[in-house]
């Protein structure tokens, strides 16, 4: 992979790209020349030429080359012709363009048939041109074309500029550059969520397979700079925004109606990506202050000390919070001790894309909700939902920051509140939240969604501040069921589980679990000899069921 290849940081950084060999054709000086082999290279781009007069040639050809030969050295050549372009191609040639009568006539049909196979064009140039004709046109032409390019790329810089300067943001940036490019042009996040968009007017862009159900935009799918280029008639490019090593996310092109990129399209979002980095960089900075300062109130008041609803709600409202109607609290808590997946290019801290992913996903439904990241938990305030339960919607919300979402691959454990109808109420559905999600943790591991309605028995059990005497307690109930773990010890402690669930109801259980019933009054008579006469003891039945919900609760 040379330079040309390469992701470019800033918007100096590409190279122009030069000709395709279909355009060289079309010089003045080409106007008879005709294509003898290798139509399928005419894309192939070419920035400089050669004159082929030595029979090893090879050692001084250089990638995106156009050759010029009269045909003399593939007389001598050491390489039979067909190796010749072989070798050729692989020094990533652009084409070979040879004048006939005075050393050739023609070409070997192999040589044809290898140029053909590889998409190397080869090229008949007419009788009466001369080479240095060739040379100064088309060199002109590709300066003319590298000059075009640059004055385009200084003139989007300059508006660019501007707009920054007359303290314009990444939404005033994308209408500028959807103007100067005629197409949709976004600013997305590293994985590909929209921070800003906008479309020139016109034909709409052909958007198929660029986003996923969620509205991401498929960065993944996508080549970087001017490797786009490489695709013939793309339409849709991106470039990344970065900031020393930081990578901030991606501005993308989509081209709209039939129009296809050029490498000007590219030079021009580097330069927006330059640009956006700045915006970036200097929101990141004012909302790094805000952050601190919101953090700092929501922890307050979600711990009763911000003072009286009559300071909190106008408090409130002045940060874009509504807290004076129904509420609920969600808490997300980062799982300790997991190994975060690295993002590629994103060098961000995990628990600011996790914090950044929520607050994208809540301001969806909600635009006057808290939304506040901590350095393990993120902390959601939002108004009741109207079409749903609270407890659905934040498993709605969890589907979307989890994975491809924008939050990470790290997994986390969500916790909900009940509904409270006072902001005075608010530190006590804080700490509902909370207990819903280390109990939903200890209940169904890692990535649990839980609401605090639905803890049930599972509340009072992690109150208790000694595990091991919620251990202790298992095992001296339980006995031989909690101690072994042994595929028949686990057919009885599910039998024992199903029994007491359906309230002894031995023809029930037998049906649920599929034995027999005479096999089922087996079963019950070994447990009893277990635990003890749990059939007729409704305080053994009530500690029972209680150690098997300890059973099933982790991390004690």
């Amino acid at each position: 992979m040379d330079d040309t290849d390469r992701i470019r940081p800033s918007s100096t950084g590409t190279l122009v790209r030069g000709l395709p060999v279909s355009e060289v054709l079309s010089v003045s000086s080409l106007a008879g020349a005709r294509l003898l082999a290798g139509a399928a290279g005419l894309d192939r781009m070419v920035q400089r030429l050669n004159v082929m007069e030595v029979p090893d040639i090879l050692p001084w050809t250089k990638p995106h080359e156009l050759l010029l030969t009269t045909g003399y050295p593939l007389r001598e050549t050491p390489q039979s012709p067909a190796d010749l372009v072989v070798e050729l191609h692989a020094k990533r040639l652009a084409a070979i363009a040879i004048k006939f009568g005075r050393y050739v006539d023609e070409l070997p049909a192999e040589m044809l048939a290898a140029a053909d196979r590889v998409g190397l064009p080869i090229i008949r140039l007419p009788d009466d041109v001369a080479f240095d004709d060739i040379l100064n046109q088309v060199l002109t032409d590709i300066l003319n074309r590298q000059a075009a390019v640059l004055a385009r790329s200084e003139e989007a810089h300059r508006a660019l500029v501007s707009v920054v300067l007359a303290g314009g943001g990444l939404g005033e940036l994308t209408e500028e550059l959807s103007g100067l490019l005629g197409g949709t042009v976004l600013v997305t996040t590293p994985d590909g969520r929209i921070l800003a968009g906008s479309r020139s007017p016109g034909e709409e862009p052909d958007a198929r397979g660029c986003f996923d159900a969620s509205g991401r935009f498929r960065v993944e799918e996508f080549r970087h700079g001017t490797r786009v280029l490489e695709e013939r008639g793309a339409r849709t490019a991106l470039v990344p925004i970065l900031a020393g090593s930081l990578d901030h996310g991606r501005v993308v092109l989509l081209a709209g109606g039939d129009r296809r990129l050029d490498e000007s399209d590219i030079h021009v979002l580097e330069r927006a990506a330059a640009t956006a980095a700045l915006v970036i960089t200097k929101e990141l900075a004012v909302s790094a202050v805000e952050s601190k300062y919101q953090g700092d109130f929501l922890r307050d008041l979600l711990a009763g000390r911000a003072g009286d609803p009559g300071h909190t709600v106008p408090h409130c409202a002045s940060l874009g919070w509504d807290i004076d109607r129904p509420l609920f609290v969600v808490v997300a808590q980062l799982e300790a001790g997991e190994v975060p997946d690295p993002e590629p290019r994103d060098l961000r801290p995990t628990h600011e894309r996790f914090a950044t992913a929520w607050s994208m996903v809540v301001r969806e439904r909600d635009p006057k909700a808290a939304v506040v990241g901590y350095s393990q938990e993120v902390v959601v305030v939002m108004g009741t939902p109207t079409r749903s339960s609270a407890g659905e919607a934040v498993r709605q919300m969890v589907a979307q920051v989890s994975g491809d979402g924008g939050g990470g691959r790290r997994a986390f454990s969500t916790g909900v509140s009940r509904v409270v109808n006072s902001p005075e109420l608010l530190p006590e559905a804080y700490e509902q939240a909370r207990r819903a999600a280390r109990v939903g943790r200890q209940m169904h591991g890692p990535g649990s969604v839980s609401d605090f309605d639905s803890l049930g028995v599972y509340r009072l059990l992690s109150l208790v501040p000694d595990s091991a005497e919620l251990t202790s307690f298992m095992r001296e109930t339980l006995r031989e069921l909690a101690t072994r773990d042994d595929e028949e010890t686990e057919d009885l402690r599910t039998t024992l589980q199903v029994l007491l669930d359906t309230n002894l109801n031995v023809a029930e259980t037998a049906r649920i679990l599929h034995f027999h019933y005479n096999t089922l009054r087996y079963r019950i008579g070994k447990l009893e000899r277990m635990v003890g006469p749990f059939t007729t003891d409704a305080h053994l039945r009530l500690s029972l069921g209680l150690a098997l919900q300890v059973m099933r609760m982790r991390g004690l």
